[in-house]
Order: C-alpha cells, then structure tokens, then sequence
C-alpha cells in the first residue's frame, strides 16, 4: 500500500502529494473543512482525521527503509520553516482582530444568537490564544464552513471567556456561548476555555484543576471527554450542547448542567 492509498483509508481527500511538511485536506465526511491533515517525507509518514483520530496514525512502507543522509539538515530546515509560518499566522491573525468591526453574524443568529461579534470580511473570527499571546483564530462563513490561519499554532490554543469562575472546556463557539447563557441563568460564575476540536480539549484541559467537560455526542467528543474527566455534560447522540439548548430550551438545559456543578 502505497501513501496516498493509506491516507484515503483513513478518510484523507489528496489532491496531489506535497511533501516533508504538515497539509491540511479534506476528509470523506467533512470534504469542506480541511479536517485532516499529513506529512510524508517521500517514504514514511503520518494521517490524522481530526474528527476519528485522537493521535496521528504512523505510515511505513513495506520495502525496506533507506535512511536519508540530510535528514537533519532537513529538519532543522522544516522546523526554521514552520517558525516562519507560526509567526506570519500570529502577525495575521492581529491584523485581522484589530480590523474587525462588532456585528451580528448569519452562522451565530443560526445558532440562536442575535448580538454582536467580531466580524472580518464577513467572516467571524474567534480569537485564539496560548495565555495572553495571540496565536491565531477560527474564522467562520456563514454557511458554517470553519479554518484556521495557514501555519498557525492550534495545539492548546482557545478561546476564553472570563468570569472568574469554574473552569469549562469545550469545542466551539457556540457551545461555548450557550454554555455561558446557561450558567448566567444559574447565576453562577464561569471560565470558559472553547477548545476548537475535541483532541485540543484534552490538551487545554491539561494544564487545569478539575475542569468541567461539555462533550460533543459523537465518538470523538466522548473519548476525549473520557480522558479528562470522570463525570461530564453530553447530549443526545449527535448533538452538542449547543443543539439541545436550541432543542429543549436555556432553563432546561442549565437544569440538565446544574447537577455537574
């Protein structure tokens, strides 16, 4: 099985090999959303589908292995490379979240939020940091369709939405808002860590004291959820916490919350 092969076995679209640095593709199940990603130096390589996979999977070939004498030189040369690429993504993403202007967006009034966000070329942007430093952002379409900046850090990166409280993980934005809607309710005082993908939960949670999980029903969401926590919040299959607020309503599901606090 050659490399292409491996990678569309694991859900991977490859439109044309690039090598010896991490591409993010399509997958069968989200072709839109860039939500895989490989590397392949030519003979040995590595698949992750973010939406299956919770580590990357390792590809060797079945010929025998030939080493590369400039194998160092090349990865010093990737690593200057991808250092390059984090800081242009850190100087991007500044740009875009001082040049955006506060408005309602169509994919956040979907989601049941009529307010102000931070809007870009009508694009939302959801600020991503590590601590204090600005390490890129999600942008989102109105149609849903979400990306991240090229060769920005997203590994413990989030979005937090500060309230002194408890600390919350969670994916996405609009998870991220209801759960906030629903704790406002509550009355009860919040700090809320939006983690963009199930697998980074896992790593932002690292660095916190007993965080409270809001997973995704889905099986990405509940093995991560399982890795950080005994006890967590999870809907109905298929459902975030976001689509049961939408489904039952904010005192029902801050109700269904309220035993986890």
């Amino acid at each position: 099985m050659n490399f292409e092969q491996f990678a569309t076995e694991h859900g991977l679209l490859i439109n044309g090999l690039e090598f010896n640095k991490w591409i993010r593709v399509g997958t069968v199940d989200h072709p839109k959303k860039k939500n895989g990603a490989y590397i392949y130096d030519g003979q040995t390589g590595a698949v992750i589908n973010f939406a299956v996979h919770d580590k990357h999977i390792i590809y060797k070939p079945s010929t025998p292995y030939t080493p590369d004498p400039n194998a160092a030189a090349k990865r010093q040369q990737l690593h200057k490379e991808r250092l390059e690429r984090q800081d242009q993504a850190k100087r991007k993403a500044a740009y875009i979240v001082s040049s955006a202007t506060k408005q309602p967006h169509p994919y956040m009034i979907r989601k049941g939020f009529d307010m102000n966000f931070s809007v870009w070329k009508d694009l939302l942007v959801a600020p991503m940091r590590i601590g204090n430093l600005l390490v890129g952002c999600q942008l989102i379409a109105a149609d849903g369709v979400k990306r991240f900046l090229s060769g920005q850090i997203t590994k413990g990166a989030s979005l937090m939405i500060d309230n002194k409280g408890r600390d919350i993980v969670c994916e996405g934005l609009a998870t991220g808002m209801s759960v906030r809607r629903a704790l406002k309710h509550l009355r009860e005082r919040y700090t809320i860590h939006i983690c963009f993908s199930a697998g980074n939960m896992v790593e932002v949670a690292s660095s916190l004291t007993h965080p409270l999980v809001i997973a995704d029903n889905d099986d990405m969401g509940v093995r991560s959820a399982e890795k950080i926590a005994s006890r967590y919040w999870v809907g109905e299959a298929g459902e975030d916490f976001n689509d049961t607020e939408q489904r039952i309503g904010t005192e029902a599901v801050a109700e269904s919350l309220r035993v986890l606090l």
